[in-house]
């Protein structure tokens, strides 16, 4: 019986697989209305998302073949939903991502960065936690965690081994000095007298030695705290770096996407700018939280011996040593490295200025003036297109290589090669089923019945239902990934909103960055799992100080939208554009 258990649970993918889309059959053909239907594709896509069954980027197509055949949208306008200009847009973010990390100068900014901060526990940590924050808004959070656990660790081990010296040579210095002394004092000595100092003496060794094991047994718990505090400090910073841009994570882009699509009117309200002008402010207030979090269970509240107070040893010197040392390997600044920081800043101009809201901006005055032209994604695809124009060397038209030839002209900054190795391509195909999934609700009057059966909602406080979606989301995104998370549920609190009259914003918004905070499970995220096998974690570990953080971070949200959230959206108003559900 055991072993045909064992065997059904190795296959258990293979009957998720056959078994569900079976099962839920009886729904539309119990209710063969357009909505059952539809249900019936989203209720089948959520079960393949959470079990895995199939790859992620495969249950995002079966819109394609669903929709179709159950007659809710022809198999030309359900396509249509995978490359739309939000899916552009984060085209030319990882583009400009994967052109960052080719030529290494995310490690550059980083190095410097900790070079700045020191090396003393709590400025090393916030240090390492700010950096990877930072990255983390431009490039993927599985790059910047990848790339900094390294480093805190070469630092760590560097910190932990200088100390360990520092106290051998102590012991040593001891010890020396004893035996002087006792050889001075034994010349005028009786043999008795010599005997009981020699006991004396064998004492004195057997306590300095468990003195020294004590001590080694100390510093090695302090640095095994430390490096747990660091490697959940790293890898939650990138889970939260990740929300203050708009091409920060997968599901800021998704949550764009569902707004155009489900309220095509609303005059382009989400963009670069709002995005970043809601949610860098929390970000910050989020990261500090959770270093004091972090820096409470893991390192204490010891200002004197974690800030240092302007004291620096030998162990900090030799520690500052290293991050030098891996700084200097770099070289000098590339022609290439100095190309890519010139066009990523210009992008980053670029997207603030296009739309800033409180005037007109540069694509309002030149190409937008009766209609929504030039978008975010316009620009992020123009300016990653540079990489594929520009050289990586600075040209020289009289150049020659070794053998007298005329050289070869340099390679551009990025090749498709590379792009083809280091792109998500899977990201796109979810992103699309998302908005496929979207667009087929609308279509099929889901939308419509979801938002009517959702109206004895209109009774519970906005804020209660926001706190409310908030805590659902992020216990779910724990189990499921990001942006399956995201792709259910938008469309979901969009079609609430519009029933019980609320902002789509106001509870939208809140959910989106909930999605993002997943720090219990080694399992939610491609960071956690990182730290987790770098850190000399425990599952238990990691839960009990995501657990806080997750309750941390909801409360932070919905602080941010009752505040400045309400001042930039106007979110205590329903607005017109959000009152757009038709029936079928």
């Amino acid at each position: 019986m055991a072993g045909f258990l064992r065997g059904l649970w190795s296959y258990r993918n293979y009957i998720v697989i056959v078994l569900a889309p079976l099962l839920l059959l009886l729904l539309p053909l119990l209710s063969p209305t357009p909505q059952a239907k539809c249900g019936y594709v989203i209720i089948l896509m959520a079960l393949y998302w959470c079990t895995e069954c199939i790859p992620l980027a495969v249950t995002a197509l079966l819109p394609v073949i669903l929709f179709p055949m159950m007659g809710i949208m022809d198999s030309n306008e359900v396509c249509i939903q995978y490359l739309k200009d939000s899916n552009m847009l984060f085209i030319g973010g990882l583009l400009v991502a994967i052109a960052v990390e080719h030529w290494n100068l995310h490690r550059r900014i980083a190095l410097q960065v900790m070079l700045l901060v020191g090396v003393k526990p709590s400025l090393l940590m916030i240090g390492f936690m700010g950096t990877t924050a930072f990255l983390s808004m431009w490039i993927s959070n599985t790059a910047s965690t990848a790339m900094m656990l390294p480093i805190a660790n070469a630092v760590l081990q560097q910190l932990c081994d200088t100390e360990a010296n520092a106290e051998e040579r102590d012991h040593n210095r001891s010890a020396a000095m004893d035996g002087q002394d006792n050889q001075a004092l034994e010349m005028g000595d009786t043999k008795e007298s010599q005997e009981l100092r020699q006991r004396a003496i064998d004492m004195e060794v057997c306590d300095r030695s468990l003195e020294a094991e004590l001590s080694r047994l100390k510093r090695e718990r302090k640095y095994l705290n430390l490096t747990k505090g660091m490697s959940l400090g790293v890898c939650y910073a990138a889970s939260i770096g990740g929300t203050a841009t708009l091409t920060g994570t997968t599901p800021n882009v998704i949550m764009k996407g569902q707004i155009d699509e489900l309220f095509p009117e609303n005059g382009g309200i989400i963009n670069f700018a709002s995005w970043f002008g809601f949610a860098f402010p929390n970000m910050i207030l989020m990261l500090i939280l959770s270093w004091l979090w972090l820096q409470l269970i893991f390192l204490g509240f010891n200002f004197k011996k974690t800030f240092g107070c302007g004291t620096k040893n030998e162990a900090d010197r030799e520690a500052f040593q290293v991050i030098k040392d891996e700084y200097n390997k770099l070289g000098r600044m590339s022609f290439a490295e100095g190309c890519v920081l010139t066009i990523f800043t210009l992008l980053v101009l670029l997207w603030f200025t296009r739309e800033p809201g409180f005037i007109p901006g540069w694509a309002t005055v030149l190409f937008n003036k009766d209609k929504t032209y030039v978008t975010d994604g316009t620009v992020a695809i123009f300016m990653a297109t540079l990489f594929f124009c520009i050289p990586s060397k600075l040209p020289r038209c009289c150049g020659r290589s070794e053998d007298g030839a005329p050289a070869e002209a340099p390679s551009p900054l990025l090749s498709w090669d590379v792009v083809h190795e280091k792109m998500p391509w899977n990201i796109l195909l979810l992103l699309g089923g998302g908005f496929a999934l979207a667009h087929g609700s609308e279509k099929s009057g889901l939308s419509l019945w979801l938002g009517e059966s959702l109206v004895p909602l209109q009774s519970i406080p906005p804020f209660a239902i926001s706190i409310l979606m908030c805590l659902l989301v992020a216990t779910f995104t724990e189990c499921s990934s990001n942006t399956a998370t995201t792709t259910l549920f938008l469309p979901i609190l969009a079609s609430m909103a519009t029933a019980i009259k609320i902002h789509p914003l106001y509870v939208m918004f809140p959910c989106t960055i909930a999605a993002s905070l997943a720090f219990m499970l080694p399992v939610a995220t491609p960071p956690n799992a990182i730290a987790f096998s770098y850190g000399n974690l425990k599952v238990m570990d990691m839960a009990k100080a995501g657990l806080v953080l997750n309750i941390v971070g909801i409360i932070t949200i919905n602080i941010a939208i009752n505040t400045w959230g309400v001042s930039m959206f106007q979110l205590n108003t329903f607005p017109s554009w959000a009152n757009v559900t038709k029936a079928p």
